[in-house]
């Protein structure tokens, strides 16, 4: 990580290079704003005591940067307008280097995070993209229960609905042996999203939908669901894999019988997917696919 360093006091900038030189980071020395402007950094410590030069088009040019004022003393030209125009955070001088670079860390971890939730949203909405529905997400008053025959269809639906409300989701996949922890540790302010309770038996079932009760959710459910909440149902035309997606037999065989296993007897499964009872039996011992009771 390369750290630009702009302080017109030279034994300063000096000192605070060389700790971070030996902490593993990178860094140039500049003692003017001019100077500084053409430089390439990942991270600027500014100091705001440069007589005669102003700061602002410096933040301004790197405001996508990590800069981190270095204060006299704390006021509205030397903090206040600075952090409007683009500065992160500031650090009163004199100062412990392990403070700083808690900082510098700081906001190097959020930065890496907000690259990653950007890459995550463009991924999800191109995944949804093509995935078509005329169901009105204004209309959407939670908790709810959706059943549907395509859950990729109530992910779009879920996501926008986040996405137009501004709520932060939390997404608890049923399959993930720590759901309960997962829902218990949720932020209070969170919505949840639910999936996957097709897999839980019945008594973890029962006792999901009682926990439920104290928390605001979206569950979507690929069966029927019996409970006390409010249930919509949206359904498609669509064939209920990835369009674009050849499967295979054997992930063809998955998915029906890992989807409809609860919902037909296995007499009529192995009848719809052309296979005998003993097969359907031997492909469940391959794949793992038994019914929990």
């Amino acid at each position: 990580m390369k750290i630009i360093i702009v302080e017109n006091e030279l034994y300063l900038a000096q000192s605070i290079a060389s700790k971070l030189n030996e902490n593993g980071y990178e860094t140039e020395i500049y003692s003017s704003i001019k100077e500084a402007m053409n430089s390439q950094g990942d991270a600027y410590l500014l100091s705001t005591n440069l007589p005669g030069q102003n700061t602002s088009p410096l933040i301004k040019q790197f405001k996508d940067k990590i800069i981190i004022l270095m204060v006299n003393y704390i006021n509205n030209d030397t903090v206040g307008e600075p952090l409007k125009l683009g500065a992160k955070d500031y650090i009163v001088k004199p100062f412990m280097l392990e403070d700083l670079m808690r900082k510098i860390e700081h906001y190097k971890e959020y930065q890496s995070l907000k690259k990653q939730t950007s890459l995550y949203q463009e991924y999800m909405q191109n995944l949804l993209h093509d995935i078509e529905t005329d169901f009105d997400i204004a209309e959407i008053t939670t908790p709810l229960v959706i059943e549907t025959n395509y859950q990729r269809l109530v992910d779009k639906v879920v996501f926008e609905h986040a996405k137009q409300t501004n709520m932060l989701l939390t997404f608890v996949p049923l399959s993930d042996k720590h759901w309960k922890e997962k829902i218990l540790q949720s932020s209070p302010s969170s919505l949840l999203y639910i999936t996957e309770i097709h897999q839980l038996k019945k008594t973890d079932k029962e006792a999901l939908l009682e926990m439920l009760k104290e928390y605001d959710f979206i569950l979507c459910s690929t069966t029927e669901l019996e409970s006390d909440f409010e249930t919509i149902t949206l359904n498609t035309d669509s064939k209920l894999y990835d369009q674009n997606e050849i499967l295979t037999i054997d992930d063809y065989v998955k998915f029906i019988v890992n989807s409809f296993q609860y919902k037909f007897p296995d007499t009529e499964l192995s009848k719809k997917l052309g296979i005998s009872r003993k097969s359907l039996w031997e492909k469940r011992k391959k794949y793992g696919l038994f019914k929990k009771k």
